[in-house]
């Protein structure tokens, strides 16, 4: 069930395919409980196991949320700059975006970065635009989340010797990368290598962080993407965990024990829809969650059982259509992902259903998220709708989804199966298909968009520029670095990373010794390539 809120007859539904009542009581929760739980009333305390409330005793009275817009275009000295305003303005953590060739593993000079170098986020080609981005950015006080993919291990290595340069011990280092590759061949299709090595290299970005750099995290499970793709909140959730799981099962079979690394998981999941569904599961995830690292994992460690989690409204709910509506929705976003206990929000910002955000809507999203801290007191008390008897009896509803769907993910073979043989993208897909098809047909129902509708002159929006002298720059720049850099330390390194990738090594030592050298994001990937392959995505209809 794709749709918001379905109605058949004077039934209900949310997106999930949970029937919502007219009134709820103590008995429905008492009814919908799981008694598996371990935890007297199915709630119990926050910042105790099960963690329904927050995985925080105080939350956000300690501490409010970190603000951290997504934001990056052009080459690195233009982000660098806007990384500076935001700061400025209030952005308490840094979210990075990275133009498309960088993403994919191209060098802004390949011809296939032809148009693209630094239109959809920062050009990084080299460990000397990394060095740019950051310069002057407090590193150990702003945390940094690197939103990259395919070539997440050689950003994380990019970002380790940016801050060994300048002098950080990466015991203390914190930050934050996206890192999530299963989830791209379902979402957004900036993978590169076949499933089987890429899963590798998520692994081998775990064990080297949980080795050298513990307080670091280097990897962001999202079932964002997967929501934006077309699963509903439930789908979110557990595919998400699945995937997690996988990534869990990987870094195992090499040793380390779960406390070893666990902590250091966090997620990136997204909000649009209906209100309560998505802060019921986020309650219910952060309670399942911990007991499956508890109960199938063994962990000790409480903060491994944490459910560390990025929120703050994706763009499939933005409209192009009457686009000031969407500070509307981003507040409501906003709301949600604080109700629920987001550590950071990400807010969306009002002009990305049509462009990277201008200053403008940035300051809007971050004012949002001030105004709800100073003047709306939603730091004041932990999980104020806890006991709701709608709020309960959907989180429980939620939560037993959740685990059909990840019993049934497994029953046919597991996550990783699924997604390699095209299974998971399959049913996202045909589920957006059929949602469009609900938007076109107003059977779901969008403010401005296919109800109270008004005739609109054409408003000028303000589109981010593209610069093609920018793109030459950059890639001028690249041509110094390859001139100025030692070759035969290049081609060393580079001769290591494939003899490491033809073996089971792991491969970050490598990597960081080539980035190191100031061997390009391209001449990487070209040699993971080599030794991988690159995928092929299956066809199902």
């Amino acid at each position: 069930m794709t749709e918001q809120r379905k109605h058949q007859g004077d039934a209900r539904f949310n997106e999930s395919g949970i029937e919502i009542k007219t009134l709820y009581t103590a008995e429905d929760v008492a009814a919908s409980r799981i008694e598996e739980q371990g935890v007297a009333d199915g709630i119990g305390a926050p910042g105790q196991f099960p963690f329904t409330r927050g995985i925080h005793k105080e939350m956000y009275r300690k501490r409010p949320w970190t603000m951290r817009q997504y934001t990056g275009f052009g080459n690195a000295s233009d982000t660098n700059a806007r990384f500076k305003y935001l700061i400025e303005t209030g952005n308490t953590g840094l979210n990075v975006a990275f133009d498309l060739p960088t993403q994919c593993g191209f060098d802004s000079d390949d011809p296939m970065s032809g148009g693209e170098v630094g239109r959809v986020g920062m050009a990084i080609d080299t460990l000397a635009d990394m060095e740019v981005a950051f310069d002057g950015i407090d590193i150990q006080n702003i945390t940094v989340s690197l939103t990259i993919n395919g070539t997440a291990a050689i950003m994380i290595a990019m970002y380790l010797a940016m801050a060994e340069k300048r002098g950080f011990d990466l015991k203390n280092l914190r930050g934050t990368c996206q890192n999530d590759i299963l989830k791209e061949f379902v979402g957004r299709g900036t993978w590169i290598y076949p499933v089987e090595p890429s899963v590798r290299l998520v692994a081998d970005t775990m064990q080297y962080c949980a080795e050298h750099a513990p307080l670091y995290s280097p990897v962001s499970v999202c079932g964002y993407h997967i929501r934006e793709s077309g699963a509903n909140p439930a789908e979110e959730m557990a595919y998400g965990f699945s995937i997690a799981k996988a990534y869990f099962d990987e870094v195992l079979k090499r040793g380390l024990k779960i406390d070893d690394f666990a902590y250091r998981m966090s997620f990136n999941f997204n909000i649009f829809g209906q209100f309560f569904e998505q802060i019921c599961k986020f309650r219910a995830g952060r309670r399942l969650w911990a007991k499956i690292v508890k109960n199938e994992y063994g962990a000790q460690n409480p903060k491994s059982m944490w459910l560390r989690m990025i929120a703050g409204g994706g763009g499939s709910g933005l409209t192009i259509e009457q686009p000031e509506n969407n500070i509307v929705r981003g507040s409501y976003y906003a709301m949600i992902s604080a109700l629920s206990g987001a550590q950071t929000i990400a807010l969306c910002c009002y002009d990305e259903a049509y462009t990277i955000p201008s200053e403008k809507a940035q300051r809007i999203s971050l004012r949002t998220m001030q105004i709800m801290i100073e003047e709306m007191g939603m730091t004041d008390t932990v999980d104020p709708l806890a006991g709701s008897y709608y709020v309960e009896t959907l989180t429980n509803q939620l939560e037993a989804e959740m685990v059909r769907i990840m019993a049934d993910t497994d029953r046919r073979g597991g996550i990783v199966k699924l997604i390699a043989e095209g299974e998971i993208q399959s049913h996202v897909s045909r589920q957006a298909y059929e949602h469009h098809k609900q938007l076109e047909t107003g059977e779901f129902r969008k403010v401005g968009v296919n109800c109270y509708e008004i005739e609109e002159e054409h408003q000028a929006v303000e589109m981010h520029p593209y610069k093609q002298e920018d793109a030459d720059a950059q890639v001028q720049r690249l041509v110094e670095i390859r001139s100025n850099r030692d070759a035969q330390e290049v081609d060393k390194a580079l001769a290591d990373l494939k003899a490491g990738a033809e073996g089971q090594e792991n491969l970050m030592p490598a990597i960081m010794a080539a980035v190191k050298s100031y061997a390009s994001v391209g001449e990487i990937t070209a040699v993971l390539t080599s030794a991988f392959g690159r995928f092929r995505e299956p066809m199902k209809f």
